[in-house]
């Protein structure tokens, strides 16, 4: 029996006090953390995907430099700070602020009135945003004697929702005037740190801060959101024996499940750390289960806006190569899908050369959440009609019960080619290969598409844990089923995979060539 487990992951909670106070496992970046603070540049600018801890490390901050020391006791940042400073903070969480310049000003007029409490400021009732901005720095500064630490929260929030509506100008130019004081106020600032998903860098903080330096791709910050695979080896080994409790499986078979699911990400090419998404590790910890918590966590409803054609772009996701400067410098509005794609989380670094980033998906989790997504759409039915089907067939693929399974195929696949007329220029056998290697990515199997083999290739090679299915497709009109089944027998395309442990089952899948989908199937 297993020693009881009371330790608390923190779920969910931003705060860095209630982390240490309530006595939640804090993985400990504090030394990270320092080295910003004090041997770092003084304006910086940190993009992570949303969910990966950047408002806990700007809480964090927030309490260093306000000097809480008690809550540091017996972190590494204890070796290095001596003084200990009380600083006057500005802190703006750009989250709260919403898509529409209303809404934005609101929330700055409501934080620049607290601040102007808090230092006993009276504005002129003629004075502007920027005005109010530029009296709060200048002002805590004098009453304290301290330079002043500005922190702003996922800066880029009113601007990612507002981009593509007529309030995106009204919203930048308030960006403009606001944050211009920035710049103006520079000897009355000790530190300026920014975070961000995307970068709006023609029309926003970039341009009125030129001074502005990204740390996104800084070795040294690589891992200083997420958690990387010694920090979980080191901080959560009863979590993790936990979970191979639950799964069946060994310490190190756990470990590699959690790797698959939710780490992968890299985000300096000089320092190629693994790094997991901090929130789905957690979560999953906590419930010791293998969940897909990004699709949960709202990372999704910005796609549309700055990805067109996913549906058919999807593959080319994959393996993506992308130019240096435009991954690094690029603004998300002209930058193409790849960009907003890895700024928000979807694909990241998986190897560099001469100038050359090439991206691609970073875990399991990550690709079953973006099949789903694009699924409806190229097969052109509700997402509730989608989702029950999908799971049907997924059960069903897992049992080898194949006639169940071809009937959800048939029922995912009747009439897509005719009535997507993105799918227009792709010859009829392309099409039925993306729309089912999208339906197997999207309930969580795993998909090669024209494998290669000895003996030629296999159309596509489809797996779950227990059984590997081998498909050969055929259109009506070349052959059809009698074609297909032929092909499996002559390239012994189950050959292959005799030394793995699973099942294999070869299928021959006859598909109409005018495209009403799925006419006829066989097992080998």
């Amino acid at each position: 029996m297993m020693e009881t487990n009371n330790r608390r992951l923190p779920v969910g909670i931003q705060s860095f006090e209630e982390i240490r106070k309530e006595g939640f496992l804090y993985v400990d970046k504090t030394d990270i953390i320092w080295q910003l603070a004090n041997r770092g540049k003084k304006y910086n600018y940190l993009s992570r995907p949303r969910r990966f801890g950047k408002s806990v490390l700007v809480d964090t901050l927030e309490a260093y430099f306000t000097g809480k020391k008690e809550l540091f006791e017996g972190l590494k940042i204890m070796e290095l700070e001596t003084e200990w400073v009380k600083r006057p903070v500005i802190r703006l969480d750009m989250s709260r602020a919403g898509a529409v310049p209303d809404t934005l000003r609101s929330y700055l007029n409501n934080i620049f009135r607290q601040y102007e409490k808090e230092y006993s400021l009276v504005p002129n009732p003629t004075d502007s945003l920027a005005d109010r901005f530029n009296a709060i720095i200048v002002g805590s500064y004098e009453q304290t004697g301290q330079q002043v630490a500005i922190l702003i929260d996922e800066y880029d929030s009113p601007l990612q929702h507002s981009w593509k509506t007529p309030q995106h100008e009204a919203c930048t130019s308030i960006y403009r005037e606001v944050f211009a004081i920035l710049k103006a106020d520079d000897k009355y600032e000790k530190f300026v740190f920014i975070t961000g998903i995307t970068k709006f860098t023609q029309i926003s903080l970039f341009s009125v801060l030129n001074n502005l330096s990204n740390i996104s791709f800084d070795p040294e910050y690589a891992a200083l959101c997420g958690i990387t695979k010694d920090e979980m080896l080191r901080d959560f080994r009863p979590e993790i024996n936990k979970l191979a409790e639950y799964e069946g499986c060994t310490f190190d078979e756990a470990v590699a499940l959690l790797t698959a699911h939710y780490d992968g990400y890299h985000f300096s090419h000089d320092n190629m750390v693994d790094v997991f998404n901090p929130f789905s590790l957690i979560n999953s910890l906590a419930d010791s289960k293998l969940r897909n918590y990004w699709a949960s966590s709202g990372a999704t409803s910005l796609l549309p806006k700055f990805v067109d054609d996913m549906e058919i772009r999807l593959k080319n996701f994959e393996n993506c190569p992308i130019d240096r400067d435009t991954l690094e410098t690029s603004d998300v509005t002209g930058g193409g899908a790849e960009l907003f794609l890895y700024q928000s989380g979807y694909l990241t670094i998986k190897d560099y050369l001469d100038g050359i980033y090439l991206l691609g998906i970073p875990n399991y989790e990550v690709r079953k959440a973006l099949y789903k997504i694009v699924l409806p759409a190229l097969t052109l039915q509700s997402n509730a009609q989608v989702i029950t089907t999908q799971s049907m067939l997924l059960y069903s693929l897992k049992l080898g019960n194949l006639t169940e399974a071809m009937k959800c195929l048939k029922a995912l696949i009747a009439d897509v080619p005719y009535s997507n007329k993105k799918l227009a220029s792709m010859d009829m056998e392309e099409r039925y290969r993306l729309i089912l290697s999208t339906i197997f990515n999207a309930i969580g199997c795993r998909v090669e598409v024209e494998k290669m083999i000895a003996t030629g290739r296999i159309d596509m090679v489809v797996e779950t844990t227990n059984i590997i299915y081998v498909l050969e497709l055929k259109l009506s009109n070349n052959g059809g089923i009698d074609a297909a089944t032929e092909q499996i027998r002559a390239k012994q395309h189950v050959e292959p995979f005799k030394a793995d442990k699973r099942r294999v089952t070869a299928l021959a899948i006859e598909l109409d060539d005018k495209g009403k989908g799925l006419t006829d199937w066989k097992e080998v």
